[in-house]
């Protein structure tokens, strides 16, 4: 590489990676371009206003784990609220019936003891694992040894237990029984705290964007490329891009921060074409579909006692006297036959206790799998076959990742009577208080979002041969045709699929196409801290 001129980097995606790699570079005197489809700035994550007027986050909205996570750090540096709720999670079961203190406890300590058994089992023990191997499977042969058959009441505890392990889905976007137990220890994040980004993550992207605005990045919106030819088929030494307006642009290098979805679909973009090891890297690696439902009220009724309530006679659990704060699952409801018939189990993290300078009477539903596929699907149907006021665009997921539910009357219905079996069971919920009646609702949709690859992140998921192996593959790119990768999906292990992961990502390859100019390094790195001695060893 000439380090006697200044090389110009073309960057696809401005999201957390994109924006992280276009400021490291232009801090070292590249100069940058940024092409981006949408009509804004920061990928899979930003914000819309609720109807309450207070806004929230449509994607990321977590900082997993505090320990050397630069994520973690921009959030103090910029005062950003965040929320750790140490309390355990109210549990409604099967019937509807919310489980004692002492019960949800203790079955949410055997799951996340099971949980950081298969992390270690996983870890050590991943070479010799049937790639068919689950997480399920892992859990039905754990809560066995966790709960014997001497137990009281055993069969029942094991299939809280069961139920429970399901949560896990919405941590990766896809249900427990296709998480892939020889590819366990790569969902492992950081250690230390999980926060919730009670203030959004507005902040932490304005300081992240600063840089690369005032830098001179020229960045080219709703700028959607199509091909994209590398070195050895331009033969200019140049990597070109085509967008789909048939427009060309030429760099040095080029540095492609898409989500995996969105590889997955278009393999065929590349000339030429991908080598074979890095195809099957992102045609393995699995790719989630967590959604997101917020539902507001005109107050937190459930962070008020409930002393009318009596659907649990346990006296000696003071039911009378619960309140919701945090977070609160149900469990494979059964009493919800007309709107849920396969029983999918909802979680929420209610947003009515956090810092009170920013918290609200909202409900956010967590859902994924088959349930997110039929709500999505289910609204954006009502959305489109009903407005007749709204465009096609205004209900675009390809522009946004979100259906704006609250603009539409029976999109917004379905989910005020979708998510109504659950949230009516909260305490001092009553039919006919007002309080009690939703006010407005947002819906996020990246499942119909070509442009975010129709998912989340990345995921690792059962049938999976050499997962870490497929994320160091996309990591490395194509260097030798000037066609390099960034993203959630070729983070460090420590970090995949994580906010963090695909900001050190972005600072990893401007460092690695940096050092290939003679370029140094720019002030503040530190990509990937705490990645591991496995990492190193693979």
């Amino acid at each position: 590489m000439d380090s006697t001129k200044r090389p110009h980097v073309g960057i696809v995606g401005a999201g957390m990676a994109g924006l992280r790699s276009a400021g490291y570079l232009l801090e070292l005197g590249f100069q940058v371009t940024i092409l981006e489809a949408r009509d804004r700035l920061g990928g899979r994550i930003y914000q819309e206003k609720l109807p309450n007027g207070h806004f929230v986050d449509m994607g990321a909205n977590w900082i997993h784990g505090t320990k050397e996570n630069s994520i973690f750090q921009l959030a103090k540096e910029t005062g950003t609220i965040t929320t750790n709720w140490d309390g355990d999670a109210a549990v409604f079961d099967e019937h509807g019936d919310i489980l004692p203190v002492k019960d949800s406890e203790r079955y949410s300590t055997i799951m996340w003891n099971i949980i950081a058994e298969a992390f270690q089992y996983s870890d050590k023990h991943s070479a010799d694992i049937d790639s068919n191997r689950s997480l399920l499977d892992f859990f039905k042969e754990k809560v066995a040894e966790q709960i014997p058959e001497t137990e009281e009441d055993y069969a029942r505890k094991r299939k809280i237990v069961l139920q429970m392990a399901e949560l896990w889905g919405a941590f990766v976007g896809s249900p427990v029984e296709k998480q892939s137990l020889k590819f366990f220890w790569l969902e492992e994040c950081l250690d230390g705290e999980n926060l919730f980004c009670s203030g959004t993550y507005r902040k932490i992207m304005e300081k992240i964007v600063a840089p690369v605005v005032d830098g001179g990045a020229d960045i080219k919106l709703q700028t959607r490329v199509a091909e994209i030819f590398g070195k050895s088929s331009t033969g200019s030494n140049t990597v070109k891009v085509k967008t789909t307006d048939n427009q060309y642009y030429e760099f040095d290098e080029l540095v492609l921060t898409t989500p995996l979805g969105w590889l997955k679909q278009n393999l065929q973009a590349f000339h030429p074409p991908l080598p074979p090891r890095l195809t099957t890297a992102i045609q393995s690696i699995g790719y989630g579909c967590l959604e997101k439902v917020y539902i507001s009220f005109p107050k937190a009724f459930w962070l008020e006692p409930d002393a009318s309530n009596n659907n649990n006679n346990d006296d000696n659990n003071n039911k009378n006297n619960r309140t919701v704060k945090g977070f609160c699952q149900w469990l494979s409801p059964s009493y919800a036959s007309a709107t849920n018939p396969s029983r999918w189990t909802n979680e929420i993290v209610e947003l009515g206790s956090i810092d009170p300078s920013v918290a609200h009477p909202t409900l956010l539903f967590y859902i994924y799998g088959a349930e997110s596929e039929y709500v999505t699907s289910k609204v954006r149907s009502l959305s489109s076959s009903s407005s007749s006021t709204s465009s096609s665009a205004e209900f675009s997921a390809d522009k946004n990742g979100s259906i704006p539910s609250d603009q539409n009357s029976a999109a917004q219905q379905f989910l005020y009577d979708f998510f109504k079996p659950y949230y009516s069971l909260l305490p001092s919920y009553s039919p006919t208080d007002p309080n009690c009646q939703p006010s407005g609702c947002l819906a996020t949709d990246w499942l119909h979002d070509d442009l975010a690859g129709n998912g989340s992140y990345c995921n690792f998921q059962v049938g999976l041969q050499e997962g870490d192996k497929d994320i160091l593959a996309m990591r490395h790119g194509v260097p030798e045709e000037g066609v390099w990768m960034a993203g959630e999906h070729t983070a460090t292990f420590v970090a995949l699929g994580t906010v963090t992961g695909a900001y050190w990502s972005g600072e990893d390859v401007a460092r690695r196409i940096a050092e290939g100019y003679g370029r140094g390094v720019a002030a503040g790195a530190g990509a990937g801290a705490g990645a591991g001695e496995r990492e190193a060893a693979v």
